[in-house]
């Protein structure tokens, strides 16, 4: 699928919508850097946002290409893990004055800071990207950390993106796995959607579905070759990342590409910041977190009507909510108080949509298919149960969906009682 074609848009005949990305332009080849002086003719003062890592990575060529242009730098300690809160937002805003272009070398963080700053100050930004480790690059989702919360703020896309096959080829291993992980996490969400689509008449695009199902699938099998560092492998799973963060433009929102699997990523990455302790990449998380999710839907498919609801009481799961959220655990319950998932939780909704829910449910990859992807690319399952521990990742089956606004098989699960793992 042309990638540059896709962002003319297209009338969606299935959903009825003309769906639209405003991304100027994509490219995704060898010497992409260069294309860049093309696309800065236009601009006079350039800030540049990167960390001591992805400047080493892409420094030299983008500055190469915006000779005379480049008015500042914001360059974060590479020795530090950069976090997407007020204070990294702050050191952004401070170098803004005079800055009609910002170009943004690196991958998540540095995108999610440069696409806030963007949106807010009215300037554009440009993306010289450094890992295919994320689908946020074409997305106008900017994942922040604000309040202490995980929150994902609609901003805006790039004018341009700009990824060259040598530097991409580069990146870290755990940033390659992170990547494939983001891409085979879609199984998860894409069954999410349809269960929300069934359960609360949630919008619903059969187009963009299929896109980013098709891209799951062109996806899957080249866990080797990304492993082994193939300039094409690696082209492909740039390619389909940034697909994913455009069908996310077309339907203003995260929900083709992040679902129940991201929810568990975003609780381990806020507690893991909460409590100090470590934690995975995104994607390696989210690969990680969809096997969780897919075992789940098993468990939830050994169940029949009729059902007893074990939904505790506001007072109880409050309780629980701040053992587990600690200092951002206020946010979490006004969100959750002001969606009102938890007063809908009826189980006589279940009942009368069992049939289609487990026809749902059992389109999604089972656990031990899941189980190959995470070891294609890498990974072992147990080792991620024993970085957490069964104790964690009880409660981020539990509470992970509080994070959000969105439906997803966890409140399926929360309502019949299902809350254990087992690797």
């Amino acid at each position: 699928m042309d990638i540059n074609q896709m962002l003319k848009g297209v009338l969606c005949e299935k959903c009825g919508k003309e769906h639209k990305c405003p991304i100027e332009r994509v490219y995704i080849e060898n010497g992409a850097i260069s294309y860049l002086g093309d696309f800065a003719s236009r601009y006079k003062s350039v800030l540049i946002v990167a960390d001591e890592n992805t400047f080493s990575a892409a420094g030299d060529k983008t500055e190469a290409q915006l000779l005379g242009k480049i008015k500042d730098k914001v360059i974060f300690s590479g020795g530090t893990l950069v976090i997407p809160n007020e204070e990294a937002i702050e050191s952004v805003y401070a170098k803004m004055d005079g800055v009609d272009l910002i170009v943004g070398i690196g991958s998540g963080v540095i995108q999610d800071l440069c696409k806030y700053v963007s949106h807010f100050k009215f300037v554009p930004y440009a993306v010289v990207a450094t890992a295919p480790s994320m689908d946020g690059y074409a997305s106008v989702g900017a994942a922040l950390i604000l309040n202490e919360m995980k929150v994902t703020l609609n901003a805006r896309v790039p004018y341009a993106i700009v990824a060259e096959d040598d530097v991409l080829c580069t990146a870290p291993t755990d940033m390659l796995q992170s990547g494939y992980g983001d891409i085979i996490g879609k199984y998860s969400c894409l069954n999410d959607w349809k269960l929300a689509h069934l359960l609360r008449n949630e919008y619903f695009c059969d187009f963009v579905y299929d896109t980013v199902m098709q891209t799951v699938k062109n996806t899957e099998s080249t866990a080797k070759a990304i492993l082994e560092r193939n300039p094409g492998a690696i082209r492909n799973l740039m390619e389909g990342l940034v697909l994913v963060g455009i069908m996310m433009s077309y339907v203003g929102n995260s929900r083709p590409a992040s679902g129940s699997e991201h929810h568990l990523s975003h609780f381990f990455e806020i507690t893991g910041l909460l409590n100090h302790s470590p934690y995975y990449l995104h994607g390696i998380d989210v690969l990680y977190a969809a096997a969780v999710t897919a075992q789940l839907r098993e468990k939830i498919l050994m169940n029949a009507p009729p059902f007893e609801a074990k939904i505790n009481t506001a007072e109880v799961r409050n309780s629980e909510i701040r053992k587990v959220y600690s200092s951002a655990a206020d946010g979490v319950i006004a969100l959750q108080e002001k969606v009102g998932f938890y007063a809908e939780l009826d189980t006589s909704v279940f009942e009368a949509h069992w049939d289609e829910i487990c026809e749902i449910l059992t389109e999604a990859p089972d656990y031990r298919t899941m189980l190959t992807y995470v070891n294609a690319i890498g990974l072992d399952i147990l080792a991620f149960e024993a970085f957490y521990g069964k104790k964690v990742i009880k409660d981020a089956i539990l509470y992970a969906k509080d994070l959000k606004d969105r439906y997803t098989v966890l409140w399926l699960a929360y309502a019949l009682g299902i809350s254990e793992f087992q690797a």
